[in-house]
C-alpha cells in the first residue's frame, strides 16, 4: 500500500529549517505545534542543515528522532527523509544508499523511513543499482515507500520504466520546485507524473518566502533566503501576483502565505505542498490552509496574474 493511501494532512512540514534558523527547543515547539493540529506529515534530509555554520548534515533528523522519541508518537508520524547530497554520503549507488539509510534509522531513533527521498538524480549510477536497492530495503522492511526529488521527466520516465520492466519498486512521488512564481512543473514533468500514478509533493511553495508578502519594494526582509526571494519584485509578475494574494486573502480574512499554499494544493497531481516554519507563529499561518477552500473564479484569477 502506498503511504499517499494514508490519512495524511494537507501540508507537508518541511524540516530544513530545524537545526539551522530553528534550534532544537523552537523546534520541539513547532512540532509540537504541528502535530498538536493535527499533522502527521514531516519531510526531512540526510543533507540538513550541512550549509550551516558547525553542521556537517543529519541536525535536522537528529532533531525530529529526539522530539518522536520524546513524545512517544512514532508510529503517529509518516518520516520523509533524503539520500544522495549529504557530502560525506554522496550519489545513489547501492553501498551509499546502504550506509546512508543506517545513518538515518539511527538519527531517527526509528526502525523504518516512511518515504525514502533520492534527493537528486545521480546519472553515474545505473537506475537499476539504485531501485534495486531501494526494493531490497523495502522488502527488509527498512523503508515503506520510495520517491524522486529533482528528476526531470526524462530520468523519472526511465526510472519508472525500469522498475516495471524488472519488477522494481516504483517511485511514488515527485518533489520538485513549485509555485505561483515557478510553474514549470506544469509540463512535461506533470505529464510523466499524471501517467505513471505518482502524485507530487512540491517544496518552495512559497517562492522561497516571496509569496507571504513580506516582500515589497524598499522593505529589508532579515531571512536566508532574502536576496533569491526579493528578486521576484524585479519582474512584470511578482508585484501583479502579490497583489492578487493579497485580494483573495484579505476576502478569506487570512495572510497571503496561506491562499498561496491553497492554490498550490489544488492543483493536479498535488498530494501536499510542503512549508516549513522557524517558529510557531509562522506555523499557524501554514496551517491556516486546512480551514481555506477557494472557489474557481478566485483560482482562476491567481492562475491568470501568475502567468
Amino acid at each position: 500500500m502506498s503511504i499517499f493511501e494514508l490519512n495524511l494532512f494537507p501540508l507537508c512540514l518541511g524540516g530544513n529549517v530545524f537545526g539551522w534558523t530553528a534550534d532544537r527547543d523552537t523546534s520541539f515547539a513547532v512540532l509540537d505545534a504541528y502535530a498538536e493540529a493535527g499533522g502527521n506529515f514531516i519531510d526531512t534530509a540526510d543533507v540538513y542543515s550541512q550549509w550551516a555554520p558547525g553542521n556537517t548534515g543529519g541536525e535536522s533528523e537528529t532533531i525530529i528522532g529526539e522530539w518522536m522519541a520524546s513524545r512517544g508518537n512514532r508510529d503517529q508520524i509518516v518520516v520523509a527523509t533524503k539520500v544522495g547530497m549529504l557530502n560525506s554520503r554522496p550519489g545513489l549507488s547501492a553501498a551509499n544508499i546502504r550506509a546512508a539509510v543506517e545513518d538515518s534509522l539511527q538519527r531517527l531513533r526509528t526502525d523504518r523511513i516512511d518515504l525514502y527521498w533520492a534527493h537528486v538524480d545521480d546519472d553515474g549510477t545505473p537506475l537499476e543499482e539504485t531501485l534495486g536497492t531501494f526494493d531490497s530495503l523495502i522488502r527488509e522492511g527498512k523503508v515503506r515507500g520510495i520517491g524522486a526529488s529533482n528528476y526531470d521527466p526524462e530520468r523519472l520516465a526511465e526510472a519508472l520504466a525500469v522498475s516495471d520492466r524488472n519488477g522494481l519498486a516504483r517511485y511514488e512521488a515527485l518533489q520538485q520546485p513549485y509555485n505561483l512564481m515557478e510553474r514549470g512543473y506544469e509540463g512535461a514533468l506533470r505529464e510523466v507524473v499524471a501517467a505513471g500514478g505518482l502524485t507530487s509533493t512540491p517544496y518552495y511553495g512559497l517562492a522561497r518566502g516571496f509569496l507571504t508578502g513580506k516582500y515589497q519594494p524598499g522593505v529589508e526582509v532579515d531571512s536566508p533566503r532574502a536576496g533569491r526571494a526579493s528578486a521576484y519584485l524585479e519582474t512584470e509578475r511578482g508585484p501583479r501576483v502579490l497583489e492578487a494574494l493579497e485580494k483573495v486573502a484579505a476576502d478569506h480574512q487570512v495572510a497571503p502565505a496561506t491562499v498561496a499554499l491553497a492554490w498550490l494544493a489544488a492543483q493536479p497531481t498535488v498530494a501536499a505542498p510542503i512549508a516549513s516554519a522557524r517558529n510557531v507563529e509562522q506555523l499557524r499561518t501554514l496551517l491556516a490552509i486546512t480551514g481555506l477552500n477557494l472557489s474557481e473564479d478566485e483560482l482562476k484569477t491567481l492562475d491568470e496574474a501568475s502567468r
